[in-house]
């Protein structure tokens, strides 16, 4: 069965916090002798920044910006039995949402893939003129990374045929424990992109309990946060490489999650660091959300911190031997639980294609 797959980039994660997720979920697809083709668009730095050569489980098609290319990539997904838009390509996304709906074939199953769902409903909800409102009945399948039952009744009241969450996974092949590295060590690490709806609980939960403890060590990864005011005891280490991923994770006593706005409002949407750092076996400490509890059990194999105030305390009594029973913990539930082939099981049912009509 073959899949064309519109998103934002499968051989780079700069400024694309979705591309481990794509390509846990686009191998497993693989290993289930799905035939996918991922458009990506050749912007943002990202082609410069590839992190992985093209893979052996999808055919890469990097497309320049402009609707002439785009246009060749819409005729040659034509051939596949399903095509998949994911949200935020970053570029010609509304052209790309509504022309795939009007070219499509009586046989073909036409999804929506929201990596975004809290801020796209925010953004739908709040404007009843928002163009993908009355997009969203016409998809035969709405599926999201994150949401649970919250985001999919929300999807449905806006007329979706239906909507299924795919929850963050881990690939085992890609994110484990490994030795710890002198560069990553510290206390306390936080990996994430610098983002308008993040960077406030990034402050409260993260730079200012640094300024609370000057006897700590924190590390700051990801991108955009070369101008922020930081305490001398953050070190700033910019983007983080997938490479390096399991060597970030397994060299602190403790890595930090902090959701976005959207994300913690709705709850029931762990971030991908979130089973990648349970991968590795790392200590995690998250803030507070809604259904973190159907993922990981707090305070045996995460550390929920309901306020600033709790990571500090945390910080405070937190020991290596305790650090390492709870990373170990999450390990195991990862491992059991939350890796891309337990998302296969969804998966298989869903990605069927439309009987043709006779």
């Amino acid at each position: 069965m073959n899949i064309a797959f519109f998103g934002s980039s499968l051989v780079s994660a700069y400024w694309n916090g979705a591309a481990t997720y794509y390509r846990g979920i686009i191998k497993t697809l693989h290993r289930l002798e799905y035939s996918i083709t991922f458009y990506e668009p050749d912007i943002y730095e990202r082609q410069a920044n590839r992190d992985i050569d093209d893979p052996d489980y999808a055919k890469v098609v990097v497309y320049q910006p402009s609707k002439n290319d785009l246009g060749k990539c819409m005729n040659q997904a034509l051939k596949a039995d399903i095509i998949i838009k994911a949200s935020g390509v970053g570029v010609f996304d509304q052209e790309l949402e509504e022309e795939i709906l009007k070219i499509r074939k009586p046989d073909q199953q036409i999804i929506f893939w929201d990596v975004d769902a809290p801020a796209t409903l925010d953004r739908v909800i709040n404007n009843s003129d928002d163009y993908f409102r009355k997009l969203i009945p016409q998809y035969d399948q709405i599926l999201t990374y994150g949401g649970g039952k919250p985001v999919e009744e929300a999807y449905r009241l806006l007329g979706a045929r239906d909507c299924t969450s795919i929850y963050n996974a881990f690939d085992p092949e890609t994110h484990h424990v490994v030795k710890p590295q002198e560069e990553y060590v510290c206390d306390l690490a936080f990996l994430g992109n610098r983002l308008p709806d993040r960077e406030k609980r990034v402050e409260q939960y993260f730079i200012e309990v640094a300024r609370a403890l000057p006897d700590k060590k924190f590390i700051l990864g990801g991108s955009g946060w070369d101008n922020k005011a930081l305490p001398d005891n953050i070190k700033y280490i910019g983007h983080v490489p997938t490479k390096d991923h399991n060597a970030f994770n397994c060299s602190p006593l403790a890595i930090l999650n902090i959701s976005r706005d959207s994300m913690a409002s709705y709850g029931f949407s762990p971030a991908t660091r979130v089973f990648e750092a349970a991968g590795a076996g790392a200590c995690i400490i998250s803030d507070a959300w809604n259904g973190i509890s159907e993922f990981f059990k707090p305070q045996e194999e995460i550390i929920v911190a309901h306020s600033p105030a709790n990571v500090k305390e945390v910080l405070k009594f937190l020991n290596k031997k305790r650090a390492r029973e709870i990373g170990q913990a999450a390990l195991e539930k990862a491992q059991n639980s939350h890796t891309y082939d337990h998302r296969a099981r969804q998966l298989k049912t869903i990605l069927q294609p439309k009987p043709s009509v006779v």
